[in-house]
């Protein structure tokens, strides 16, 4: 059985498509109020649906904490049809964004999709060869070694990990980051990717250039 996380403050919606999932082996778990929502123990579901407009805590903000702190896949699910709403979710880290109202099927080959990337996904980590990054629990293993990395180091490599290849703004990796605030973007930031650099390079040299300065805008993974 497939078990998912809703986040949604309309029980009728949240119950209508809590019906027609059920049909498929999917059992939904409703919170209408966000902070029971991210009580709930989010790692033992498989994938979490999110309103943007909830009591007391907007879902933009449900968003980044779970992404900070958990690796599941995240579907906003959400009525408000600001383009920026849409672009914010994306940079925070959503893995996609389905407007209300929608029909139940549409939603459901979403989560089948995204399902099916996060499983290859694991496969592909698991079977990693030897010389790449792999992500096992809370340590990060590079070239077969564990790094020893603190929680900053951590989370800023864990994130450019991810988005291989991909550059990352300042801003997305300070706001994925549990340990850095706003105002450390500048120095504290670059300190820290010195010293991942440092770590990589420990055996070969070479390997400390596997993270990129983009002149501007961030960093990259290469």
């Amino acid at each position: 059985m497939i078990n998912i996380l809703m986040i949604e403050d309309d029980p009728e919606f949240a119950e209508l498509l809590s019906e027609y999932l059920a049909q498929y082996d999917i059992k939904v778990t409703n919170f209408e109020d966000p902070y029971l929502g991210l009580s709930a123990g989010v790692k033992k579901y498989d994938l979490l649906i999110l309103d943007l407009t909830l009591p007391g805590m907007d879902g933009l903000e449900v968003c980044e904490e779970v992404v900070r702190k958990y690796d599941i896949p995240v579907i906003i699910s959400s009525a408000r049809s600001d383009i920026q709403d849409k672009v914010s979710g994306f940079e925070i880290g959503a893995d996609d964004y389905l407007p209300k109202p929608y029909d139940p099927k549409e939603m459901y080959a979403r989560i089948m999709s995204l399902l099916r990337r996060y499983s290859k996904s694991e496969k592909t980590e698991t079977a990693a060869p030897q010389g790449d990054f792999a992500l096992k629990g809370d340590t990060l293993y590079f070239k077969g070694a564990a790094l020893n990395l603190t929680p900053a180091e951590f989370e800023v490599l864990s994130l450019l990990v991810k988005h291989q290849g991909i550059t990352q703004s300042r801003e997305q990796i300070i706001n994925t980051s549990g340990t850095m605030s706003i105002d450390s973007q500048g120095k504290s930031l670059d300190v820290i990717i010195s010293k991942i650099r440092s770590k990589l390079g420990e055996l070969d040299p070479d390997d400390a250039k596997r993270i990129q300065a983009v002149r501007g805008v961030g960093y990259k993974l290469v």
